[in-house]
């Protein structure tokens, strides 16, 4: 209220200039410096090498692309190529199967065809081949619910691949 009868009176052009004047005048708040001790901040991550336990896991790489997870169920890491003129297992590596399919990446088309090409190559119903990741991405993990082994997965896409 009181601005505003002082606003009044001056004008609004000099009560910018009597807020700038104030704001220069007042003390500046300055950051206190995070203590840097022998040219390192305190509170820095440790340097990679330095003070780590010579205890660290160190992540297992998995190597084969079939494993089992939490629940039991064979999984599979696949490398699709959607668009391909037919559908086939094209490489076994440690990271993925590379499965080439016969349709389009578009609206799930692949993926659905990627799933009744897998329970046909596994022998197990199609309901049983699941998408768990990777439904817009070319790297994809399918989950087998059918009470099959890694060995006998793996033993099956490598007939695939080889015929």
């Amino acid at each position: 209220e009181r601005a505003d009868q002082v606003a009044g009176l001056l004008g609004t052009g000099a009560m910018l200039g009597l807020a700038h004047a104030a704001f220069r005048r007042a003390p500046r708040l300055e950051a206190p410096l995070v203590g840097a001790v022998r040219g390192r901040f305190v509170g820095a991550m440790p340097r990679k090498g330095k003070a780590q336990s010579k205890d660290a896991v160190t992540p297992t790489v998995p190597s084969s692309p079939v494993a089992t997870d939490k629940t039991g169920s064979v999984t599979i890491a696949v490398h699709a190529k959607p668009g391909s003129k037919q559908n086939a297992v094209t490489d076994l590596t440690a990271e993925a199967v590379g499965v080439a399919i016969a349709a389009p990446p578009s609206e799930g088309e692949a993926n659905a065809e990627l799933c009744r090409y897998l329970a046909k190559v596994l022998e197990v119903k199609k309901s049983e081949v699941v998408l768990e990741k990777g439904a817009k991405s070319r790297e994809k993990v399918l989950k087998i619910l059918a009470p099959l082994t890694p060995e006998d997965v793996l033993e099956r896409l490598r007939k695939e691949a080889g015929s």
